[in-house]
């Protein structure tokens, strides 16, 4: 019995001997994470950890996919737990997900005696954004109902070139502090040339929101004007901000206890509907100037000798586009030689728009004595408060010259005094008056290779002629062929544009959406801007078009909005122009 007894220990000291030599030859980097599944605006946590000591150069997966909030942190922990030694040595990272979709946390790796150590994968899905429950004790409740990122427009609908503003504001209210914050993602102004307009500091003010009292700072401002007509989008703005929250306690004093967290705020997508100049009294010389703006022609000397130098000055000043259009030029007598331009531009940006004056100086060196016209000059702008084009047209300039060359005087031609004609022998004597002439050798066509070439060409040319009416009619029996090759065409059609700007992110999937609305404007019949994917759907259902090809189209068009803020290659473009292209041929062929 004791032999049996003594037996068991040393089997079982064998095998937690084996089981730690195993272990020690057989490190492991496990990586784990708090949820698989989550909202995109939500967060989760990764932990990389490994049992063994001596592990160094840890190397962080890729995290393309996903937004890092905190972390990395690391922490080790020993214990010696019944004469069992147990180590662990973890490294941290909070993360949050760009947008929907399913992703992999990509390896981690570790060294470990030389040897490289690699974690598994983690596979994670992203739905839409949860929804935060109103629960009044939850932190991130109370820090959403008193934290908003407001996004505000001087004006949506204004005229190609006409100046507008933004501003973003963080409202916050006195029931919250605000300890830190960080813009993760700044907006972009597709459509829009752009300035910053420069602020001093960021002073917190009062005001009103929703009817509430709230202090606010000013993040941002900056001035946007529209370069084409149309829907043009301002994409959010986001931020990180540690909010202390308040927790209902009170200290021993009767201070207000607070706990601090961290949490992501966007501003709201901003859509500026872009009105085009009207074409109506639209003047020839119209060059693009927006705003309100006088002009004005001016000579730095009318009077000056030759080889002497005078300045020509056109500038328009005034409140507008002043850095986007072009002014006019001048005309001058070819008797002065004028050098090229130096332009000059002295604007100031406000929230009213550009404001200063450009101008062109033209440099004039005159050759003769004389005096010389500079004919008058005009400039066209339009001017949106009043709706209407304006034109200001300067006077004639002129240039006296004292002292110079003349100008070369151009003389008349005399008349001539008519003499007859004299004949003397030898004046004719080298016209020939005798040929050379002989016949020259012609090929005959009759029996010649061109001869029997056009000869027996029909003959060759029937049998070709009767496959390819064989062929014709056959592909006008293949019903179904012809409708994909119809559709086929269709699709290419729509999206020729897109394919042009592939490798260009922005202009490919504008282009993209545009061709799918334009594919359903021409099917449908309706108009491009009451298109939203509730009423896509709900037209197409009505259609009676399949449920599978329904969502790929409401699919392919949600990955536009997507794609537009998220790095995107190439090849993902190329395979997104295929799933538009495919999805636009089966719909073509249901409708």
């Amino acid at each position: 019995m004791k032999m049996k007894l003594k037996l068991h220990i040393l089997l079982l000291l064998l095998g937690c001997f084996l089981s730690l030599v195993v272990n020690a030859q057989n490190p492991i980097l496990k990586a784990t994470v708090s949820k698989n599944k989550l909202g995109v605006n939500e967060r989760l946590r990764v932990e990389f950890s490994i049992s063994k000591q001596g592990a160094d150069n840890f190397t962080a997966p890729n995290f393309k996919n996903f937004n890092i909030v905190g972390g990395p942190s690391q922490s080790v922990s020993q214990s010696w737990i019944n004469g069992k030694a147990s180590f662990k040595k973890s490294y941290t990272y909070i993360i949050q997900p760009k947008q929907k979709g399913e992703y992999n946390i990509p390896s981690a790796s570790i060294e470990i005696d030389g040897e490289i150590i690699k974690s598994s994968p983690i596979k994670i899905i992203v739905l839409s954004a949860a929804a935060i429950t109103k629960n009044p004790n939850d932190p991130n409740y109370i820090a959403q109902q008193n934290i908003h990122l407001v996004a505000e427009l001087s004006k949506h609908q204004p005229y190609v070139g006409e100046a507008i503003y933004v501003e973003y504001r963080l409202y916050f209210s006195e029931n919250v502090g605000i300890y830190d914050n960080a813009i993760t993602q700044n907006p972009q102004y597709n459509g829009f040339w752009n300035q910053e307009i420069k602020k001093n500091g960021t002073p917190v003010k009062m005001g009103m929101y929703n009817g509430e009292r709230y202090r606010y700072a000013t993040l941002h401002k900056a001035l946007l004007v529209p370069t084409k007509d149309g829907r043009l989008t301002i994409d959010p703005m986001k931020m990180d901000i540690i909010v202390a929250v308040p927790t209902g306690r009170a200290d021993f004093f009767g201070n207000v206890i607070t706990k601090q967290i961290q949490r992501e705020f966007s501003s709201a997508k901003k859509v500026v509907q872009v009105k085009p100049l009207p074409l109506h009294n639209k003047p020839e010389n119209f060059t693009g100037a927006v705003g309100q703006f006088s002009f004005n022609v001016s000579l730095s000397k009318n009077t000056l000798k030759a080889n002497e130098s005078s300045q020509i000055k056109v500038s328009v000043n005034g409140n507008g586009n002043l850095k986007l259009f072009e002014l006019p030029e001048i005309t001058t007598p070819k008797e002065l030689e004028v050098y090229q331009p130096e332009r000059k531009e002295n604007v100031s940006i406000t929230t009213s728009g550009l404001k200063g004056s450009v101008s062109n100086t033209y440099t004039i060196v005159p050759v003769f004595k004389g005096k010389y016209k500079i004919p008058k000059t005009s400039f066209s702008y339009f001017n949106p408060k009043e709706k209407v084009y304006q034109t200001i047209t300067t006077d004639d300039l002129y240039v006296n010259v004292l002292e110079g060359k003349a100008l070369p005087v151009t003389t008349e031609t005399p008349t001539s005094t008519k003499q007859n004609i004299t004949i003397k022998g030898n004046d004719f004597k080298y016209i020939q008056t005798s040929t050379t002439f002989k016949p020259i050798k012609t090929s005959t066509f009759f029996k010649s290779s061109l001869f029997y070439v056009l000869l027996f060409l029909p003959l060759i040319a029937i049998p070709f002629v009767i496959f390819l009416k064989k062929k014709k009619e056959k592909n006008d029996g293949d019903i179904l062929g012809n409708k994909q090759r119809k559709a086929d065409k269709l699709a290419k059609k729509y999206l020729s544009e897109a394919a042009n700007k592939l490798g260009d992110k922005a202009a490919f999937y504008e282009a993209l959406e545009r061709a799918l609305h334009n594919f359903l404007k021409a099917k449908l019949t309706i108009e491009t801007l009451d298109i939203s994917s509730d009423k896509i759907t709900a037209i197409l259902q009505e259609k009676k078009v399949d449920k599978t090809i329904i969502n790929k189209f409401t699919s392919v068009l949600n990955d536009c909005d997507f794609a537009r803020y998220t790095p995107i290659t190439n090849v993902q473009m190329q395979e997104e122009y295929e799933k538009a292209k495919q999805v636009i041929t089966q719909l073509d062929k249901q409708l």
